[in-house]
C-alpha cells in the first residue's frame, strides 16, 4: 500500500475556503426535499437533516433507498420536485454555479478513460478546471503523491485495478480543494483492503477540513467514518444522530450467561428478575438484552448473578452494532448486494 500524502491547497484556496461562505452555517441542508419520477414513483418523500462544516455525514441505506438520487439534486444534476436544498449556504435550484463551483463528487460509475494514463487523466481535468499548463502538472502530480499513484501514473488507466481507479477518481474530485465532497457509494466493488485503504484517505480530507457528504449501503462503514449518520428507508430519512447517539436510542446491549451447572437456570432466572431471558443451546445458555450502550446496567447485572452465588462458565458482552440500529429502524438487513432482506 503506497503511503498516503497530506494534500497541499492550491494557491488562493484557503482564502477562498475562510470567505466565500458563512463559516457558522450548515455545509448542507435539506427540507422537505421530494422527488418524483413519471409514472407516479417516488424516489424521496420529505426528506430533512443537515450537515455540518468539516464532518462526515453518512447517509446510509440500502439500493433502491434514494440515496443517489439525494445526491443529484445536492450536486445541481436534478431538481427536486418540492422541497428546498442548500450546500455551501446557497440553494441547489436557485445558484447552481455557486453550488458547483464549491463541490467536488464521486458517482458509482466511475468517469475515467482507459485508454490515458493516471497522468494524462488528471492534467486533462486540471485543464477544464481553467489551470495553466504548468499549474496542471503540479496539480496533478500533488494529487498522484495524496492517493499514492505516483509510481503508477504513466500506466494506462484500464490496467489499475478496481481500487486504484476508486482512488484517481478521488483525485479528480479534488482538483480544486473543494470544501464538500460527495462520495456516492465509493467503496462499492472494491476488496477489504481498499476499501479501508480509501477510508484513510476520507479520514484524511476531513482533516484538511473537507465537509464529506457520503452515502453508503455498507453499515460497518457508517460505524467507522461517520461523525452524523441518516438512515434512510424507502425515500424517507427515519433517523438521524451521531453512532452514538442511534445506538443508544436504536440498539441494545447483550449479555450471554453460559452456566456451569445447568440445574440452576431458576435462580439464574430469578437473579435476573425484570430482564428477558433468551434460552440458547440447550439448557446452559441464556440472553438477555439491555437497551443501548448501558455498560453501569450490565455491569450491575453481572455482580447482580455472582451475588447469588451462581457458578458461570463463561459471560460475553456484545454491544449494539449499527445492523442492530438499521433492522430496529427498518425491520430488515441489508444483504451483501445492498438489497432488503427481511429480519
Amino acid at each position: 500500500q503506497a503511503e498516503i500524502m497530506t494534500l497541499p491547497s492550491r494557491p488562493g484556496v484557503a482564502a477562498r475556503k475562510a470567505t466565500q461562505d458563512d463559516p457558522t452555517g450548515p455545509a448542507i441542508t435539506a427540507r422537505a426535499l421530494a422527488k418524483e419520477f413519471s409514472g407516479g414513483i417516488k424516489a424521496l418523500a420529505s426528506v430533512d437533516f443537515s450537515v455540518n462544516p468539516g464532518e462526515i455525514f453518512a447517509y446510509l441505506g440500502r439500493n433502491g433507498s434514494g440515496k443517489t438520487t439525494t445526491v443529484r439534486i445536492l450536486t445541481t444534476l436534478a431538481s427536486p420536485t418540492s422541497g428546498t436544498a442548500s450546500v455551501a449556504g446557497y440553494d441547489v435550484v436557485r445558484a447552481p454555479h455557486e453550488v458547483r463551483r464549491r463541490i467536488g463528487a464521486t458517482m458509482q460509475e466511475i468517469g475515467l478513460d482507459p485508454v490515458m494514463t493516471g497522468r494524462e487523466h488528471l492534467e486533462l481535468s486540471a485543464g477544464l478546471w481553467g489551470l495553466a499548463r504548468d499549474d496542471r502538472r503540479k496539480r496533478a502530480l500533488e494529487l498522484l503523491e495524496f492517493v499514492g499513484l505516483v509510481e503508477h501514473a504513466d500506466r494506462s488507466i484500464a490496467s489499475y485495478s478496481g481500487g486504484m481507479q476508486r482512488r484517481l477518481d478521488l483525485a479528480t474530485a479534488f482538483i480544486t480543494e473543494p470544501p464538500i465532497l460527495f462520495l456516492d457509494e465509493p467503496t462499492t466493488g472494491l476488496d477489504p483492503q481498499s476499501r479501508r485503504a480509501l477510508w484513510g484517505e476520507i479520514r484524511r480530507l476531513r482533516g484538511n477540513g473537507t465537509t464529506v457528504f457520503l452515502t453508503t449501503q455498507y453499515l460497518e462503514e457508517a460505524e467507522a467514518l461517520a461523525d452524523h449518520v441518516a438512515v434512510l428507508d424507502s425515500g424517507s430519512v427515519v433517523a438521524r444522530g451521531s453512532v452514538g447517539e442511534l445506538k443508544a436510542a436504536y440498539g441494545a446491549t447483550s449479555v450471554e450467561f453460559r452456566l456451569a451447572d445447568p440445574g440452576s437456570m431458576d435462580d439464574l432466572r430469578r437473579a435476573l428478575n425484570g430482564h428477558e431471558v433468551t434460552p440458547i443451546e440447550g439448557d446452559d445458555v441464556v440472553v438477555i438484552k439491555v437497551p443501548g450502550q448501558a455498560a453501569p446496567s450490565v455491569l450491575d447485572i453481572i455482580a447482580r448473578v455472582r451475588d447469588k452465588g451462581l457458578l458461570l462458565s463463561g459471560v460475553a458482552v456484545r454491544e449494539p452494532t449499527m445492523e442492530d440500529v438499521y433492522v430496529e429502524l427498518t425491520g430488515t438487513e441489508i444483504t451483501a448486494t445492498g438489497t432488503a432482506k427481511e429480519s
